[in-house]
């Protein structure tokens, strides 16, 4: 999915990097949204926590093969803070997909972290919650 990459540069606003998040998160490209995490990350969902890169990166890799057809959407966006280094942001969220053949939708509210290291932004922590 280099195109997505090649759109944004991974060092402009915090705005950009979340709306980027949300392009790669459409896409399904595992490998494309993983470049988006950082490291440290920690990923609280309805259905359990993820701590670290690689256990985040699983839980959505699952994500993207169990809802098919799947489309998210942030909406709704309130920044609590942006610096040059450091923003976090509250939003609603909706999806839409199949899973197991039905159709199914669900959304909520979310809050994530970004952190700017070495240059470019990462999501460092992501909460999601009915």
């Amino acid at each position: 999915m280099l195109t997505t990459i090649e759109r944004m540069s991974l060092t402009d606003d915090a705005a950009s990097f979340l709306a980027e998040y949300e392009l790669r998160t459409n896409a399904h490209d595992v490998e494309a949204w993983a470049d988006l995490i950082a490291e440290d990350a920690t990923y609280w969902f309805t259905n359990g926590s993820h701590v670290g890169k690689r256990a985040v990166v699983d839980a959505v890799a699952y994500n993207f093969r169990a809802i098919a057809d799947e489309t998210y959407r942030i909406s709704e966006i309130e920044w609590v803070h942006r610096a040059d280094d450091v923003a976090v942001v509250r939003y609603r969220f909706d999806w839409h997909g199949v899973i197991d053949g039905h159709a199914a939708s669900g959304g909520g509210r979310g809050t994530n972290v970004m952190s700017r290291r070495d240059g470019r932004w990462q999501m460092t922590h992501e909460h999601l919650s009915a």
